[in-house]
């Protein structure tokens, strides 16, 4: 009987004991700041709340980040204003991309298109909407890409600096495009200039030319061959 009465105690102490707010508390918190954190929607005006507790954050990455899978950032500054050593130092920069396959080198048309052919025209002939042959909102014919013989001879890191920090009227692209979707953009322009077309033709006729000097030097190898074989017999 005894043991039943003590039994039925604990019985009951643990059940008051789970019915209570002593298992909903917590302990001390060791970093109240982590345990009870405050949380900010994606798109709230949390710059000023945080600003005003001396917290100064901008959602922007530090300087320097760079994207997984992306290109390093162009190595050169913009210039000061009337400076153009960079600029003309752009020049020596070649374009680290490797020649696009068709699937890229579409969708550097689309870039193109999308980014610059409101200006620049679909056939990179200056003749966008925003000019439409001087019925359009721009007094002024945007640059041929084709045509020019400026920017036809332009090397492509040049041609990366203007489109990096803008040149003229034409404004700088770098939030619009990545750094490698530039130098995509930039190659599908280079190869529609007429150099591109020279070059192209000047690397097939030297493999025409190999190829026609390989099987020269077949059939010679054949000959001899042959008439060491004649010589042979005899």
């Amino acid at each position: 009987m005894k043991k039943l009465s003590i039994i039925s105690v604990l019985v009951l102490a643990v059940l008051v004991w789970s019915c209570s707010d002593v298992r909903r508390t917590p302990g001390h918190v060791y970093m109240p700041d982590m345990m009870y954190s405050r949380a900010y929607e994606t798109y709230s005006s949390t710059i000023d709340t945080l600003a005003k507790e001396g917290i100064h954050y901008n959602r922007m990455p530090v300087a320097g980040t760079i994207k997984r899978g992306e290109l390093l950032p162009f190595p050169l500054a913009k210039d000061k204003v009337g400076d153009t050593t960079n600029y003309i130092a752009a020049r020596q920069i070649p374009n680290p991309l490797p020649p696009l396959n068709a699937t890229q080198m579409k969708e550097a048309e689309r870039l193109y298109l999308v980014n610059c052919g409101i200006c620049h025209g679909a056939g990179l002939d200056g003749n966008g909407p925003l000019y439409n042959g001087g019925n359009g909102p721009f007094a002024a014919a945007p640059k041929n890409l084709v045509a020019d013989p400026v920017v036809s001879v332009m090397p492509a890191g040049q041609i990366f600096y203007s489109v990096t920090y803008g040149k003229g009227q034409m404004g700088s692209y770098a939030s619009q495009l990545s750094t490698t979707q530039r130098w995509m953009v930039i190659q599908y322009v280079k190869s529609k200039q007429p150099g591109a077309k020279k070059e192209a033709g000047a690397a097939t006729d030297s493999t025409a030319a190999g190829k026609s000097g390989a099987a020269e030097a077949g059939a010679k190898t054949a000959g001899a061959k042959k008439t060491a074989d004649s010589t042979a017999k005899k």
